[in-house]
């Protein structure tokens, strides 16, 4: 598995995560997974990145990434 995932990838695997469990809510709140990686994929936009390590990212987004690698 690579310890690296891309901006790209990040987005790719946030709209997985809303395909497969679209917005709740009238205020629209993300799935937990698609939130989860929501953060980092914001803080590479920021930060000007082109990726991070899988292991800088909390359990959660871990798992949502490693599904979607699964899935894909």
């Amino acid at each position: 598995m690579n310890p690296d995932i891309t901006l790209t990838e990040l987005e790719a695997a946030i709209n997985f995560w809303r395909k497969r469990s679209p917005s709740l809510g009238d205020e629209q709140r993300l799935c937990p997974e698609a939130g989860a990686l929501a953060t980092p994929y914001a803080l590479l936009i920021m930060q000007k990145q082109s990726s991070v390590s899988l292991t800088e990212l909390d359990p959660l987004a871990q798992s949502a990434i490693e599904q979607w690698r699964q899935a894909k």
